[in-house]
């Protein structure tokens, strides 16, 4: 799923973007408005994939199609081989055809795209894109009340063709197809046009369905953008999910593909947010690269002066002096973004003791708080366990919501002060989603020692994964017992089972891996943040 989401927002509609700040989702009551409706904004959103699901009676259809990875190179599956639908009013081309159809779905479904006793005409499409769509007005109107004020209401037009110039046709079909048949189809490169859509007609079951879409589509790499998309459509639910992932993998949002592509409001907000598990240097290089695309789009060169002139009031969001002085000195202070004056400023700040005022802020951002699932409610030594001769300690676990790992707790030497080295893992479906070979230090207590992967990874619930750990010490370690298959750490469940992997002699009720370090929804039991500077 990952390598399909990946891709939903990886290249972004610019209209939708260039008339974000003129038009509001909130517009959508007065819409009401058969004018209103007629004659959309011209906002055209980029085209999209397709996921098998049921909901609430109406079919959902996400079909895949092996899309290209956000960077452009093309994936490596075999799309799926999917029927082609049969050309428009083909359904009714039997004199008898109401005979073959028994229920009022089919029936109603043949009528889709179909000139049979159409009494409306739509020409959808931005001029030179568009395409002619019959509709039936009493469908319609049954379906969306939008459609209703505009066919029935007190400011209904007579006209036999309506022009959309504001909607992709495949959106717009897609919308129809809902309310002919009771089925949604959504694509990747349509979702968010379809979302649209959605909106504008106020069908809101199709509107969520696209929300779910884009929510278990979210990764790293789209979450800047779609957060971007979810504020033009007054979408909070998915606003905070997108949040949750750019805070928790701040370091892979700020440099995906879409980030230079957000809108500045967006921007302002993503700099300006005290949780984001980031490191200042980072976070200035995204602004960087944001400000270097907003010249390309305005087309004027990109001088430090236009850079910093793009950027406005969010450079003062950057916090220059939490950087180390070595990050500052190499980067930020040659790059010309800032004044003279203000380079003097900041280098004083880290080394006068008599600092000036500054314009930046001077608090370092408190990022995310690691929370630990303990398995295990006691631990215990014995001579010849737990040894280590490069075998694998495994556990499978699952979680009923979405979590980042950060990394693992494991027991160290039983027998005095030792040094480990050690390779952690983590899988799905046999898979290596990350790894770190690492070393830690143990100081002889039957304490848990913390080991961390380079980025925290995205735990999707209702999937099994394995954390696996290979030891490298001379020395016998400590190893739990009374292991639990269930821990419930506020709002989020861990269940744990056995791992084939495990050739070591870890499982459920005892072994290693004592502890999943990770970011979630729940603070019980909280560590300092790893991503933290030591300045």
């Amino acid at each position: 799923m990952s390598n399909l989401c990946s891709r939903i927002v990886s290249k972004p509609p610019k209209r939708l973007q260039d008339n974000r700040d003129s038009m509001s989702v909130a517009q959508t009551n007065t819409w009401m408005n058969a004018e209103n409706i007629n004659n959309g904004g011209g906002i055209s959103l980029s085209p999209p994939h397709t996921v098998s699901q049921r909901e609430t009676g109406t079919q959902v259809s996400q079909c895949y199609s092996g899309p290209p990875s956000p960077c452009g190179s093309s994936s490596s599956a075999t799309s799926p081989t999917v029927s082609p639908a049969p050309p428009p009013g083909t359904a009714t081309l039997d004199p008898n055809w109401q005979a073959t159809k028994p229920t009022v779905r089919e029936r109603n479904a043949a009528m889709f795209n179909n000139q049979l006793m159409a009494d409306i005409t739509f020409i959808v499409g931005s001029p030179g894109h568009t395409q002619i769509i019959p509709a039936h007005k009493y469908v319609l109107a049954t379906g969306s009340s939008v459609f209703y004020a505009m066919f029935y209401g007190g400011l209904a037009e007579c006209k036999p063709e309506i022009e959309v110039p504001d909607v992709e046709p495949s959106a717009f079909l897609t919308l129809l197809k809902y309310l002919y048949c009771d089925e949604i189809q959504l694509e990747a490169d349509t979702v968010l046009s379809t979302l649209y859509v959605a909106k504008k007609y106020f069908v809101p079951h199709l509107a969520r369905a696209c929300v779910n879409y884009l929510e278990t589509s979210l990764t790293a790499k789209n979450a800047c953008l779609l957060l971007s998309q979810s504020r033009f459509f007054e979408e909070p639910e998915l606003m905070q999910r997108c949040w949750e992932v750019i805070d928790a993998q701040a370091e892979i949002a700020l440099t995906s593909e879409g980030f230079v592509d957000i809108d500045v409001s967006t921007l302002e907000s993503v700099l300006a947010r005290e949780t984001l598990n980031s490191k200042e240097i980072n976070l200035f290089e995204a602004a960087l690269a944001w400000a270097q695309a907003e010249c390309v789009r305005r087309e004027i060169e990109a001088t430090p002066a236009n850079k910093r002139a793009m950027l406005g009031s969010a450079i003062y969001l950057i916090r220059f002096p939490t950087m180390s002085l070595e990050e500052f000195a190499n980067s930020a202070a040659q790059l010309g973004i800032l004044t003279p004056q203000e380079t003097i400023d900041i280098f004083l700040h880290f080394t006068a003791a008599n600092k000036p005022q500054l314009s930046y802020p001077v608090k370092q951002r408190a990022g995310l708080k690691a929370q630990i699932c303990h398995r295990f409610q006691s631990c215990a030594y014995r001579s010849n366990q737990w040894r280590y001769r490069g075998r694998c300690d495994s556990i499978q676990f699952c979680v009923d919501k979405r979590i980042f790992v950060v990394g693992f707790g494991l027991y160290g030497s039983s027998n005095g002060a030792a040094d480990y080295n050690v390779k952690i893992e983590l899988k799905r479906l046999g898979r290596v989603l990350a790894e770190n070979n690492t070393k830690f230090f143990s100081d002889g207590s039957s304490n848990t020692f913390h080991v961390y992967f380079e980025n925290p990874i995205q735990i999707e619930p209702e999937c099994f994964y394995t954390a696996s750990a290979i030891l490298d010490g001379s020395e016998l370690s400590y190893f739990g017992q009374e292991g639990l298959s269930e821990v419930y750490m506020g709002t989020v469940t861990f269940q744990f089972h056995c791992s084939s992997e495990s050739t070591n002699g870890t499982g459920v009720q005892g072994g290693q891996i004592p502890e999943l370090i990770y970011y979630g929804p729940t603070v019980n039991t909280s560590l300092p943040n790893p991503n933290a500077s030591d300045d």
